[in-house]
């Protein structure tokens, strides 16, 4: 570096990472067989012109952030952790009426690495433990899954059983779904992968108080597999920004 000149009007830029984010760019630049550098140059080259947008990359992640977005939940919760009447701020544009209503899917977060439409890494979501959550960290992160291990046997199941050759390159959050999976709430027959990104089946006219989300939810039928309730419901807004609720959140309706 030391002996090379930068082209005319190239400035340095420097940023302090943690050490889980040095690891990350790492990893993809090793991925991608270039260095670091020319990893971070070609990403602000797809910032300048476009194909890359700031909401993409900032939506609900703050700098430092988490590797598994959290998506707010609609409402406050209690101290046994049901939600209450009192909406989160962060919510607020889902009580205004912006956003579209989708289906939540009940089964296991896992991560899919796609390379010219082949399944290249399956990774799982990891959840802090108490120890963890002693130290302050809150926020869950992906882990490799393994071959050798009974615990990924259904994840594995799932993400080699779903066709990923029309996929993009690049890494894609799914649920995990299938018989052998968080109990199969949706009643399905084989093991597949369902990316975030893709279309979710979409409810018009969702409610958006409290009580009336509640009596929607408590029978709401799921779209993606009918005869079976859906867990819950998404929003999204164009925006990026994400808030959900599930039927389990809320109190059990009197009898």
């Amino acid at each position: 570096m030391a002996r090379w000149t930068p082209p005319e009007g190239w400035s340095r830029l420097v940023a302090w990472v943690s050490p889980e984010e040095k690891r990350a760019l790492k990893h993809a630049a090793a991925d991608a067989d270039v260095p670091v550098a020319d990893l971070v140059r070609r990403l602000a080259d797809g910032l300048s012109t476009g194909v890359v947008s700031h909401q993409l990359l900032l939506s609900g992640r703050t700098r430092g952030g988490p590797v598994v977005e959290k998506i707010p939940t609609l409402f406050e919760r209690d101290d046994r952790f049901r939600v209450t009447d009192r909406p989160k701020p962060e919510c607020a544009w889902v009580f205004a009426g912006e956003g579209v209503g989708t289906e939540k899917l009940d089964g296991t977060n896992v991560r899919l690495t796609v390379r010219s439409g082949h399944l290249v890494r399956v990774e799982k979501r990891r959840n802090p433990g108490k120890e963890q959550k002693a130290l302050g960290i809150v926020d869950g992160w992906y882990v490799d899954t393994s071959a050798d291990s009974a615990e990924d046997k259904w994840i594995l199941a799932a993400a080699h059983g779903t066709e990923v050759s029309g996929w993009p390159d690049g890494e894609h959050s799914c649920e995990a779904l299938g018989p052998r999976i968080q109990g199969n709430p949706l009643g399905l027959d084989t093991h597949l992968c369902v990316p975030f990104n893709t279309t979710a089946p979409v409810y018009e006219d969702v409610p958006r108080g409290y009580e009336e989300l509640r009596e929607f939810l408590s029978a709401l039928e799921s779209r993606y597999s009918p005869g079976n309730l859906a867990e819950g419901i998404v929003f999204h807004h164009p925006d990026g920004r994400r808030a959900k609720i599930k039927r389990k959140d809320f109190p059990k309706l009197a009898s």
